[in-house]
């Protein structure tokens, strides 16, 4: 990766596919060098983006329920600076299942894999972010418990809404820190989470994602936001 010095930098966590592939592909296109990582096997994706880019775009490997390969990250990443680092790895359910049809197994997945993974991921890579920089975590509009009327997805909520708590309680301990902090709901996406059905293109909602993550510098402590900028109830 031939980075510009000059350029602003982000460290994105979950680019293999998707919303975070589209992610890193908008980002590069507004002229930011991008950190990608994907899992060992499902690269494909990022380095044919990693070859259109000319140089913006570098591939790490990271699972983030690996805490070795966590740590080696860290260790590869330790001399460099990001203006945002953004996580978006995460794991999905079946909407229709209720958690009496839910096997203790997957619960523990979803679990790790949405709350305590993409938490542990922040804490071991804060430092390599901008004292001014931005923090950002993919959440989702059904992590809401104020909005849950309707129910389904409810594992899958119960995974986001403890990120969501999570993130709050980091938050608390770095009130007296100058980042920005953001807890980001995608909106409905057609990707194999939403469906076909789903109100936005995932180059849409990649778009709005960057938009907030940018505009978000500079404005200290944390904010529960959608695609568009919107404030989202806990």
């Amino acid at each position: 990766m031939t980075s510009n010095p000059a350029s602003p930098r982000l460290l994105l966590i979950g680019a293999s596919r998707g919303l975070g592939l589209a992610i890193a592909k908008e980002v590069c296109s507004r002229g930011w060098d991008v950190v990608g990582t994907c899992r060992v096997g499902r690269c494909e994706g990022l380095e044919t983006l990693a070859n259109d880019t000319h140089g913006r775009l570098r591939t790490e490997t990271l699972d983030i329920n690996d805490p070795h390969e966590m740590e080696a990250l860290r260790s590869r990443l330790s001399d460099e600076r990001f203006d945002i680092l953004f996580v978006n790895a995460g794991a999905i359910d079946d909407p229709d299942r209720s958690i009496s049809e839910v096997k203790l197994e997957d619960f523990v997945h979803l679990m790790v894999t949405n709350a305590f993974s993409p938490m542990r991921v922040i804490e071991s890579l804060q430092s390599l972010v901008e004292k001014a920089g931005t923090i950002g975590v993919m959440s989702s509009e059904l992590a809401s418990i104020a909005d849950n009327e309707f129910g389904s997805w409810e594992a899958f909520r119960a995974s986001k809404a403890a990120l969501n708590t999570l993130m709050r309680s980091y938050a608390a301990r770095q009130r007296e820190s100058q980042r920005s902090l953001v807890l980001m709901a995608p909106g409905w996406v057609r990707t194999d989470t939403g469906g076909p059905e789903a109100d936005l293109s995932v180059e849409e909602s990649a778009a709005g994602v960057v938009d907030v993550l940018i505009a978000r510098a500079g404005t200290r402590g944390l904010a529960f936001l959608d695609y568009r900028g919107r404030v989202i109830r806990w």
